[in-house]
């Protein structure tokens, strides 16, 4: 493997067509110093999240060859998912994992931000410890009245772009770009259609109303399914772990008389997550990562 590592977790606002999707994750997959891990799309989401890591400067090269099919194939005026968007690429985060400082990583993320507007005349915003600003930290505070009410959103002084002017791309929208810690993407599904429900819980949980540290949370309803789930993003789920928030979600639920009926981890997750989580569920006392066989196999 790479002597330095950089870890990439590219969202993109297209998540039903096979073609597109493809056409999206080819220069991830074909790039040299770059091993693409894992890219998993969601229907309801319509919605594309990729897994890349390698050399930061091969890394940041293939991911904008990325952006710009995205640019070229998805046009958000025809966009409809469940999942907040602003852009075709609309994230884009950063993650040292490797001989990678987090001022690299945050440098990276601003040379991306850059030319993505200069290739593709793209708006960028910069988020996390990238961020310019502290009021643009949180995407969410960013992504807040989505491609729909950015067109005029981006006129307003305070929320110029770091890399743009202050006008959308008409089709492609705005792209988020930062550098930040791994986080987990963690659902919880619920047995019910009712979406309000949902969004009530989500509330609960999160940490911007008064929820978990570390959590960020929203109501989504998967129509194919008929039925929701509690979307979070654990942002640092060393701080609050995986089961602290499926238990605050099961005991939420509770309250409406609705049950949890599964949860899903979307992309990849560290190790340790996990490990944390099944260490809880079967109160096994004094677990080490050095018990598990696969990690013994590699040292």
């Amino acid at each position: 493997m790479f002597e330095q590592i950089v870890e990439c977790v590219p969202n993109f606002s297209e998540g039903r067509n096979k073609e597109v999707i493809e056409k999206i994750v080819e220069p991830l997959r074909r790039a040299e110093g770059v091993k693409l891990l894992d890219y998993s799309a969601d229907v309801s989401h319509n919605r594309l999240v990729v897994t890349v890591v390698g050399l930061p400067a091969a890394v940041r090269v293939a991911v904008i060859e990325a952006v710009g099919q995205a640019v070229q194939e998805i046009d958000l005026n025809r966009h409809k998912g469940e999942h907040p968007r602003m852009g075709a690429a609309d994230v884009i985060p950063f993650i040292p994992v490797r001989n990678v400082t987090m001022e690299l990583a945050v440098s990276l993320a601003r040379e991306t931000a850059k030319e993505i507007f200069e290739r593709f005349r793209v708006p960028t915003y910069l988020y996390e410890k990238a961020a310019t600003r502290p009021e643009r930290e949180n995407l969410a505070n960013i992504r807040k009245g989505e491609f729909e009410g950015f067109k005029e959103k981006i006129k307003l002084p305070e929320w110029m772009p770091d890399f743009g002017t202050a006008e959308l791309h008409p089709t492609a929208g705005a792209t988020v770009v930062g550098a930040r810690a791994p986080l987990v993407a963690f659902n919880v599904n619920l047995g019910t259609s009712n979406l309000e429900i949902a969004d009530k819980i989500a509330k609960r949980v999160r940490h911007i109303s008064g929820g978990l540290r570390y959590v960020k949370a929203i109501g989504v309803s998967l129509e194919d399914r008929g039925i929701v789930q509690v979307s979070m993003n654990m942002t640092d789920f060393t701080r609050t772990s995986l089961y602290q928030a499926f238990e605050m979600v099961k005991m939420e639920a509770r309250r409406y008389g609705i049950p949890v009926i599964g949860s899903e981890i979307i992309g990849l997750t560290p190790q340790e997550a996990l490990i944390d989580t099944a260490v809880y569920y079967l109160g096994l006392e004094n677990f080490s990562s050095h018990q598990i066989l696969e990690n013994r196999l590699m040292e």
